[in-house]
C-alpha cells in the first residue's frame, strides 16, 4: 500500500531513536493510511487516504 495520502500529500517523516544513553539511530513515522472507497464525481473509487482527512471530512465515502 502506499505511504502517502492522495488527498493532502501528507507521507512518511524520519528521525532519529534517541536512547538513554543519547545515542542516535535513524527511524521513521508512517502517517496512519487506510484505503477507503470515495465517492468521486459519481463513481466509486479506493483511494489512500489519512485519517485527519476523513475525520476532517475532506473525502465523502461511498455506501
Amino acid at each position: 500500500m502506499s505511504k502517502k495520502c492522495d488527498i493532502c500529500g501528507k507521507g512518511q517523516v524520519s528521525g532519529n531513536n534517541v536512547s538513554h544513553s543519547n545515542r542516535h539511530t535513524r527511524r521513521k513515522w508512517d502517517a496512519n493510511i487506510q484505503t477507503v472507497r470515495v465517492e468521486e464525481n459519481g463513481t466509486v473509487v479506493k483511494m489512500n487516504v489519512c485519517t485527519k482527512c476523513i475525520k476532517s471530512g475532506k473525502v465523502t465515502r461511498a455506501n
